[in-house]
């Protein structure tokens, strides 16, 4: 094995060919843009994420325009890109940041780990890539090319495996050119040293990486064990005001769709018309059950089912404030939406029900 130097000095050659350069958080560096476009990419590719990100600081150019922001506008803008308590943490960080911190991001990674929703790994990449600080990242690609590299074995969750490629990551971080590094492990794995077709003759570690040399690169790192994913089945009812508004509400902060706007849910079509006359003494005049749908999540596949239901007469509207509204599709309020929610909202904005 090459000594950490050698390690190095072949990965930033190589970021100074083809790294990636141009990425919007990578202009104007600042904490802020880092930490915002770090949180973003948890979990979620890079082409994903540009033109959320991209909005996202066009609505809230710094930690105290992101802190002083009702919650609902900060989901409205990550709606759609998934893992919604990553905004929900993002939000509490910025309050942190701003009211807390005198608007100063720490510049260490205990600092930033005090903050909601920063771990290790996120935390390293703040502090080299804004600060240009020697710190270790071990997000997914980066587990990916040293797991290879040094063919270590295991599934990364466990955490012998975990500590043993933190290791390795320390062993192989420069003191110098920190967030161009950083940077680079990251392209190196998101572009060459992919999951299912690494691109090996391109990689500047091909000559002596140790799975490359055995041949059985595709089984590292190690795969999670398999387990049966579950599946559950809900109804969406999706309730009509005569004006043909649709009629939505909060979720509660934690669990599935934490803080987002939902239609209500039922566990039976059967119980469409009982739920309109608890909710409002209204008897609906259709009630149209529509084509059922599969939303996966990371830990269970749901099955929806969507419940179209007209009603005659418009109930009196509510305050958004108090958790319910009914949703104008012509002029839709900036509010975070769940995903299928925002998807069946678009169909029916698109495509009206057809009236007598």
């Amino acid at each position: 094995m090459p000594s950490p130097e050698p390690f190095s000095k072949r990965v930033l050659e190589w970021f100074d060919q083809c790294g990636r350069k141009d990425l919007p958080w990578q202009q104007d560096t600042s904490p802020y843009r880092v930490w915002v476009s770090e949180i973003m990419l948890q979990q979620t590719q890079v082409k994903t994420v540009i033109p959320y990100f991209e909005r996202f600081m066009a609505a809230f150019g710094d930690v105290q325009t992101l802190a002083d922001a009702p919650e609902d506008a900060v989901l409205h803008l990550w709606t759609g890109l998934g893992y919604y308590a990553r905004a929900r943490n993002l939000h509490k960080a910025a309050k942190q940041v701003a009211n807390v911190l005198d608007g100063q991001f720490p510049d260490t990674i205990e600092g930033l780990c005090d903050l909601p929703g920063v771990g290790r790994s996120t935390a390293g990449a703040i502090v080299s890539i804004a600060f240009g600080q020697r710190a270790s990242i071990l997000d997914g690609n980066v587990k990916r090319v040293l797991a290879r590299y040094r063919r270590v074995g295991g599934w990364p969750g466990q955490s012998a495996v975990h500590q043993r490629l933190w290791d390795v990551a320390e062993q192989y971080t420069p003191t110098e050119r920190c967030a161009d590094y950083t940077q680079a492990m990251m392209d190196l794995g998101a572009t060459v040293c992919t999951r299912s077709t690494p691109a090996c003759t391109l990689c500047p570690l091909a000559a002596d990486c140790q799975a490359l040399a055995n041949g059985d690169q595709r089984d590292y790192p190690g795969k999670k064990p398999r387990k049966i994913v579950p599946v559950k089945a809900t109804c969406f009812l999706i309730v009509r005001s005569a004006q043909g508004d649709v009629w939505l509400e909060k979720r509660a902060s934690s669990g599935i769709w934490g803080g987002l706007w939902c239609f209500p849910e039922i566990s039976d079509p059967q119980t469409s018309v009982q739920h309109c006359l608890d909710r409002w003494g209204i008897e609906p005049i259709t009630v149209a059950p529509q084509p059922g749908f599969r939303h996966t999540f990371s830990h269970y596949h749901l099955d929806i089912t969507p419940i179209i239901v007209a009603l005659g007469t418009t109930p009196h509207a509510v305050m958004e404030a108090s958790g319910q509204l009914w949703y104008n599709l012509s002029n839709p309020p900036q509010i975070g939406l769940a995903a299928p929610v925002a998807s069946l909202l678009e169909k029916l904005a698109s495509h009206p029900p057809q009236t007598e």
